[in-house]
């Protein structure tokens, strides 16, 4: 093994990590120097920055002709979002979840999955498909823009003592810098666990489902981790929630329109990868909803499932014989999750009464 694999894992992994707190610094302050809500901030400017390497994997691949990765990357990376990153955040610190995620945001998401599915079922998401996809976040992002604007007069009509504010450039300045170091530290971060993974003899399909498959998803991690160990909770659901709706608006959307002949859906992610994306968006619901909070038991219920799919997954694609032997057991960790989620809504069902 090369000293400089090494030297590009330990780089990346500290490009990240500064990376996701200048970040946070930038959009925090950011927000508060536009007289409006971190949680804006995190669901438009952090969300679509972190989406970055998804952007670019998917449509260069679709513009390359690999069409079946940017529906891959796209799927994978939201369950990530949510089940991973989601649940690793709500483990750093307990997350308190704006009613705006549960009446807009979550809808708008679970709509959105479902409409993949839909536009999958005849086995390709046409440019006709990708037109509309695009359209629908570029409406979501002119809604938020509304809202932004909307929040930013009540701030300054209700606010006689705000301190000055930071200089806007500076801000973004900020931003720029800590989401080029995510983008640079994860792509040196997936090279190196990549190197290290051939080294050790892993197969290039085990590498593809889980190095990289969680390597474009590094950003949204490092970052929302980050904002959730510094309080900027808003910022830390936000951009987790903006990252699956800008992945399946503008990622997957961009990504068929440029397509020459559409973005072909495997028959596995139709009847696999799509319905469990949609299980995880819906699943949101029951845990934002008990008291608007995600407590650290959900981000554990949430981490396990993120375990039990990657497991089947690999298992599934090396066509494993232990795949026969384990479904019992992945059947019953899943079955414990969604029985823990369904008392997360009778507890706020008796609240309500």
């Amino acid at each position: 093994m090369e000293l400089m694999t090494l030297l590009l894992l330990v780089i990346g992994l500290v490009l990240l990590t500064f990376g996701a707190d200048v970040l946070v610094k930038g959009a925090s302050s950011l927000a508060g120097s536009l007289g409006i809500s971190p949680l804006i901030i995190g669901l438009t400017v952090v969300a679509f920055g972190t989406s970055a390497p998804e952007m670019s994997v998917s449509v260069s691949s679709a513009y390359k002709g690999s069409a079946e990765i940017a529906v891959g990357n796209v799927v994978g990376s939201n369950i990530c979002n949510v089940l991973l990153i989601l649940g690793l955040s709500a483990i750093a610190a307990s997350l308190v979840v704006q009613k705006q995620l549960v009446r807009f945001d979550i809808p708008i998401m679970i709509y959105g999955s479902l409409l993949v599915l839909l536009m999958s079922i005849d086995g390709q998401i046409s440019r006709f498909d990708g037109l509309l996809l695009f359209a629908g976040i570029i409406a979501y992002t002119v809604f938020l823009i509304k809202e932004a604007r909307r929040q930013g007069v009540a701030v300054v009509e209700g606010a006689d003592d705000i301190a000055p504010p930071q200089p806007l450039w500076k801000n973004i300045i900020l931003i720029v810098v800590g989401l080029v170091m995510l983008v640079v530290g994860s792509q040196w971060l997936v090279d190196g666990a990549v190197e290290i993974a051939k080294y050790f003899g892993l197969s290039e399909l085990v590498i593809g489902l889980t190095i990289v498959a969680v390597g474009t998803s590094l950003p949204e991690l490092a970052t929302s981790v980050m904002a959730s160990l510094k309080g900027e909770r808003d910022i830390a659901v936000g951009n987790i929630l903006g990252s699956n709706i800008f992945n399946i608006g503008a990622v997957l959307g961009l990504s068929g329109l440029i397509a020459p002949d559409g973005l072909p859906v495997a028959q596995s992610s139709l009847v696999v990868d799509i319905p469990v994306m949609i299980l995880v968006a819906f699943a949101c619901l029951p845990v934002f909803l008990a008291n608007y909070t995600v407590t650290r038991s959900d981000g554990v219920a949430f981490l396990v499932c993120y375990v039990v799919y990657v497991l089947y997954v690999v298992l599934a694609a090396q066509q494993s014989a232990m795949l026969a032997t384990m479904m019992p057991f992945l059947l019953i960790v899943v079955a414990v999750c969604v029985t823990w989620w369904m008392l997360e809504v009778l507890r706020y069902l008796r609240r309500q009464a």
